[in-house]
Formats: C-alpha cells, structure tokens, sequence
C-alpha cells in the first residue's frame, strides 16, 4: 500500500501525526524533496484536495478536478473534518493583523515577498526568510519591525491621497483594478477547465505519460491558484471609500484594516525594505523603504 495511502488510514482512525510520521520515517518513506515528515507537512497534505482527485473553489466547495485519486474523496473529507475538530478556533492563538503582506512588501535585496516574523519579544514584524529547499529564494539579511514599517507607509499614503488630483481619480482607480480582478478570476476558472479536460485525456489513455501527466497538472493548478491569489489581494481595494472624506487621519485611526489594507494597495504597487543600517536601528526613512506608486493614473496618450 503506498505509504501516503497508509497515513491516511492511520489519521482516520485517529492516530495523532506525530505517531503517523515516526512511522513513516521508521519505513524510510520521505517527502518528494527527500527530507524526513514532519507533523505539520503530512497534515497539509492530507488536508490539500489534490490528494483525494478535488480541488476547492471560491466558496468552499469540494469539486472533481479529474487528477488522480490518492485517497477517496469520502476519506479526504472525514480526515479534513478531524483536523478541524482537533483544532478549533478557540484553542488557537489569535491571528495578528498586518496591513502589509504578500507580494507587496518585498526584500530590496532579493526581491523575494518578506513573511510575517514576530520578534522574539513577540513585537509584529517582517522577514525575508534564509532559503531553503521547501521554501527557496529569501536571503535571509532583511527584517523589520511591523509598527514602524506600517506608520511609515501610511504616512506617505495619506499625504498622497490628500491631493485634490488624487482623490479626485479615485473611484476610476479602484474600478480599474477590480476589472483586473475579474480578469484574473476568469483567467484561472479557464485554467481549472483545461486541467479537468487534461485529467479526463489521461484516464481515456491519451498516451500522455504520467510524467508528463503531472507536470501539466501541476503548472495549470500553479496558474489559477496565482490568478486567484493575485484577484484577491486587487480585490481589496473595493473596501476603499469614494467620496470626500474630510479627515483622512480620523478615517484611518478608525477604519477597519480591510479598508487600509485596500487603500494602501489602491495607490501602491510595492513596498521594498532594505536592511537598517545598523543593528538595532529603529530609523524607517527613504534610505532604507523604497515605495512604487501605482501608475493608475496614466492613460493613454490622445
């Protein structure tokens, strides 16, 4: 029985990973990078649809992809319904907000996107991440306190935003970039399409070969899932409000941080931070966070 088969069986009787993966490792069985299992990786791919011939839409539900079935769709949903129970929200450490995240804060260094670290005294912070053969492309040489990297960028949001020839383009901005959005959704269902239609090529015996079976399978779920990533993160700007907004400073101290998010995405396309330029230092200035305005303002030439 393949070993990923076995796993699963063995969570759905409920057998903790950590007891799964000593097994595992005990029978020489490694992940596809040759690393021994950690509780953390088998439970993500036990919870990844691919494994049961799925994949999940935008509101949730559990659709055939027309990928190969590792386990049943039935065993997939009793395992994901497990972890959820063995995880509930209340037992959970509350998820920090970041107004920065993903692609749009990077490493001036690298250009690799900087993950959420919080310091060891527990302070918001970003980091590009060392290398490594899970997750390559991070330097390692950039890390920058949350706080001071958020006052800063929306400092200079706001002074932008203030200008009249600014606010004024706002509105057509923003449905600019939710036609993007649409786009890029429509761009990705086309790709969800055409991996269902290479599934079913290959279970009529096409005379594809499972390699190349894979990487096809791989690269167009690579595609929608980038497509969609990327709607989401534009799609934020719909929280921004049209309008007059007489104290922009008020609206920010109390605005929801969906909104913030959305506006700071609105009327930037990136954020690259640079190391301090000394260790310790807390000085967040141009030298150090290069920011790259959103061009939306430019149309074309008459």
């Amino acid at each position: 029985m393949p070993p990923l088969q076995e796993a699963a069986n063995r969570r759905e009787t409920g057998q903790p990973y950590e007891q799964i993966i000593t097994w595992m490792n005990g029978e020489g069985h490694r992940t596809t990078l040759g690393n021994e299992w950690r509780p953390g990786a088998l439970a993500s791919v036990l919870d990844h649809p691919a494994i049961a011939g799925l994949y999940e839409d935008e509101e949730g539900n559990l659709l055939p992809s027309g990928g190969p079935e590792v386990i049943t769709p039935e065993q997939f949903r009793k395992i994901r319904k497990m972890r959820r129970k063995h995880q509930p929200e209340a037992d959970r450490a509350p998820q920090r907000e970041y107004l920065l995240s993903g692609e749009h804060v990077v490493c001036g260094l690298c250009a690799h996107p900087l993950g959420a670290a919080p310091s060891n005294a527990g302070s918001r912070g970003h980091r590009c991440k060392p290398s490594t053969a899970q997750h390559p492309g991070g330097c390692g040489r950039v890390r920058i306190n949350a706080d001071l990297l958020e006052t800063y960028v929306a400092e200079h949001v706001l002074a932008e935003l203030a200008k009249p020839e600014v606010s004024a383009l706002i509105e057509q901005a923003r449905d600019q970039l939710l036609a993007e959005a649409a786009e890029l959704r429509k761009q990705a269902d086309a790709a969800k399409r055409r991996q269902k239609q290479l599934g079913e090529d290959y279970a009529r015996s096409s005379g594809m070969s499972l390699q190349a079976f894979k990487a096809a399978d791989k690269e167009l779920s690579a595609q929608a899932n980038a497509h969609r990533a990327r709607a989401r993160f534009l799609e934020r700007v719909k929280h921004v409000p049209v309008g007059d907004v007489p104290d922009l400073l008020r609206w920010w101290k109390h605005a929801p941080m969906v909104a913030k998010q959305g506006v700071v995405v609105l009327m930037l396309e990136q954020i690259a931070v640079y190391p301090a330029a000394s260790r310790g230092s807390r000085t967040v200035d141009a030298d150090r966070v290069a920011l790259v305005w959103r061009q939306w303002d430019a149309g074309p030439e008459s």
